[in-house]
């Protein structure tokens, strides 16, 4: 599988995620966004810019519970509940969050 960003045709998992996380930016964050019909706002962009760093830093994807509550503890209350990232990722937050990111598919989701 894959997906044509500028020219470039990109490795994908069958699931649409990234194969190669060097191949990610945000171009490539905004063409996974519209074949998933998600319209990106600064609120999206926050959520997908905090999960990279999150992966970054710790080497790992985190649960949902814990991806909340990270996300909470960086962001606070009002971003950091599941009620806001189901607004923004309405399939999934954890599991959109990381396929815009360009990051692998977290293990716990399906």
């Amino acid at each position: 599988m894959g997906l044509m960003v500028e020219d470039k045709c990109l490795e994908t998992t069958e699931q649409g995620f990234l194969v190669n996380l060097a191949d990610w930016n945000e171009d490539v964050a905004r063409q996974l966004a519209e074949l998933n019909n998600i319209q990106l706002s600064d609120a999206h962009w926050e959520i997908i810019f905090f999960i990279r760093h999150y992966y970054q830093q710790f080497k790992h994807l985190p649960n949902a519970r814990v991806f909340t509550k990270a996300v909470c503890k960086e962001l606070g209350e009002a971003k950091g509940n599941s009620r806001y990232l189901h607004k923004l990722f309405p399939d999934g937050p954890l599991k959109y969050a990381c396929k815009l990111a360009g990051l692998p598919k977290p293990p716990t989701c399906l």
